[in-house]
């Protein structure tokens, strides 16, 4: 599904977008059309991957919780990262590239966790300037993804999207083409969501998170730990880098 790697921001975007569109509801669904080719997986977590490493401490307001590294377990193809109750709160877990990437196509397969006032994601992110696209998994209703970026601090691009199917229950190929002038979402191999104001450019490294939000409850919707232990499941993590035309 895929093409050369040198042709302009324009001419990919365009492709992408008529093969995305040429999908119908029903093999979006199933999952049928996936854009990511097996040489552009850069981690399939049947294993440990040495460009990733486990997150560990706390990270603040809005999180809920400490980053636990020990929340990050792999077996059967997968690796999965949980939310628990710990002694004295909650523990969560956070997976990161070790390495930052630019533009290109960025895609996960993955199933959402499940569970009011957590949240689940793939997103790529750079702490100065403060950089992020975010693909977001709100866990009181995982029929819908949220698409949101930032730019050097900016946000205020949040995209709500209804799925047909309950992103909790199989895996989905999620992905998003990041060019200088646009960020392109997709589900399943069919574009969803298009932005073209304030696009980040700083490199960025990719990740993956689950944790319980913290005084969001609007957003989130309210933490409720009896569904605890809950996580989401990872099966790999696609890059392909975009080399303009010179």
């Amino acid at each position: 599904m895929r093409i050369g790697r040198t042709l302009s921001c324009a001419v990919l975007a365009m492709f992408l977008s008529v093969c995305a569109c040429g999908t119908s509801g029903t093999e979006q669904g199933n999952a049928s059309l996936r854009l990511t080719r097996e040489e552009e997986k850069i981690a399939v977590f049947s294993e440990p991957s040495p460009r990733f490493e486990k997150r560990t401490g706390r990270n603040g307001d809005p999180f809920g919780c400490v980053f636990l590294p020990e929340n990050i377990r792999f077996g059967e193809g997968k690796a999965d990262l949980l939310l628990t109750k710990t002694a004295d709160g909650y523990g969560g877990a956070e997976y990161r590239t070790r390495e930052k990437f630019s533009y290109g196509f960025f895609s996960v397969s993955m199933k959402a966790a499940k569970c009011s006032g957590v949240i689940s994601s793939f997103f790529t992110y750079t702490g100065h300037p403060w950089d992020e696209i975010d693909i977001e998994f709100l866990g009181k209703d995982t029929t819908r993804v949220q698409f949101n970026y930032y730019t050097e601090g900016r946000g205020g691009h949040e995209f709500l999207y209804s799925l047909g199917f309950d992103g909790s229950e199989a895996f989905h190929e999620y992905a998003f083409l990041w060019l200088p002038d646009s960020i392109t979402f997709y589900v399943d191999g069919r574009e969803v969501h298009r932005a073209t104001e304030e696009i980040p450019s700083a490199a960025a490294q990719i990740m993956m998170n689950v944790w319980n939000c913290k005084g969001n409850d609007d957003w989130s919707g309210t933490f409720d730990e009896s569904f605890l232990p809950v996580g989401a499941s990872y099966e790999w993590v696609g890059y392909s880098p975009f080399a303009a035309e010179p």
